[in-house]
């Protein structure tokens, strides 16, 4: 195996970890903040995702869709949270986890009667179709290299607004004692709704910048939902340096796993075997990660509370 096989898979796996990140670091607010499990986070992937294949068919451009995209989830978010999860807060975690999967349940359907039932077609930005050539002789498509430009941008923007913001200062505040912050004067209220909104904006990103990788489908937001959850796991539930080493390390496993683990098995099994070994044996290994960084760091690799 080259070095440019392994520096190719190496920006692959960041390419999906910066994604992930996108939709842990909305999933880790929530429940770091909300102490609410929102199963229903990645139906906002979805419609992101259907949002802005509509967007860029109506206009034509995939820059104007994309900011449209993410205002259009944000009020579907803050609505979503308005009117029902709003009445969870005080519930307990299973309570949350049957609405919220209800949630689900009827997002996929509303979808399905909205755009029906095909998978839609989302393409890149046409500037962006070809490779671009990088040192080592690589040549690396460059849409995913702008992925990777824009998940690191938002990390950026995301953590400094966190830590050096006085909205991001309440957000800690609720975060680490929500009664204590309500009675300096923090409208909880107005605060949870902003940050639901932010974490459906952060979902409609991920889904629109994926869709012209991934199929842009009904159902499509299930399986990356479950891989935020592992993410917010091993970074810590409600730290947004925890969830972005953590999607970074889930990402490159999963990416390196899926791409390499194949090529290992064939040199002792058959190869129809060992090409499909080697995708679910990758998908273990995010759980096996996740088991031993919990067997190390029950609180996650960066925990915000102590």
């Amino acid at each position: 195996m080259s070095a440019i096989l392994f520096f190719e898979q190496g920006l692959n796996g960041v390419q999906f970890g910066l994604m992930l990140f996108l939709l842990a670091a909305g999933l880790t607010l929530v429940f770091g903040i909300m102490d609410m499990i929102n199963l229903a986070h990645g139906s906002l992937y979805m419609i992101g995702a259907y949002f802005m294949a509509s967007f860029v068919q109506a206009t034509g451009s995939f820059w104007i869709g994309l900011p449209l995209a993410l205002i259009a989830t944000a009020i579907v978010g803050a609505i979503l949270e308005i009117t029902l999860l709003r009445r969870l807060y005080g519930r307990d975690h299973l309570t949350q986890v049957l609405a919220t999967f209800a949630i689900i349940l009827i997002a996929n359907e509303l979808v399905r009667i909205a755009w029906g039932s095909q998978p839609i077609m989302l393409n890149p930005p046409a500037e962006l179709t070809g490779p671009v050539a990088l040192p080592g002789g690589l040549r690396y498509a460059s849409y995913r290299l702008v992925i990777i430009a824009t998940g690191t941008l938002v990390a950026l923007l995301l953590y400094l607004l966190v830590t050096k913001t006085r909205v991001g200062m309440l957000v800690r505040a609720g975060a680490s004692n929500r009664e204590m912050a309500a009675a300096m004067g923090v409208n909880i209220r107005r605060l949870f709704t902003a940050v639901f909104a932010l974490g459906a904006a952060l979902c409609a990103l991920a889904g629109a910048m994926l869709g012209p990788i991934l199929a842009v489908q009904v159902g499509m937001g299930e399986n990356i939902l479950i891989l935020a959850f592992v993410v917010i796991v091993i970074g810590g539930i409600g730290s947004i340096r925890g969830a972005f080493v953590g999607s970074l390390l889930v990402g490159i496993v999963d990416t390196s796993g899926r791409a390499f683990l194949p090529l290992l098995f064939s040199t002792f099994l058959p190869p129809q075997l060992a090409s499909a070994a080697g995708p679910a044996v990758a998908s273990i290994l995010i759980y096996l990660l996740m088991a031993v960084v919990l067997y190390f760091k029950p609180q996650g690799l960066f925990p915000a509370r102590g």
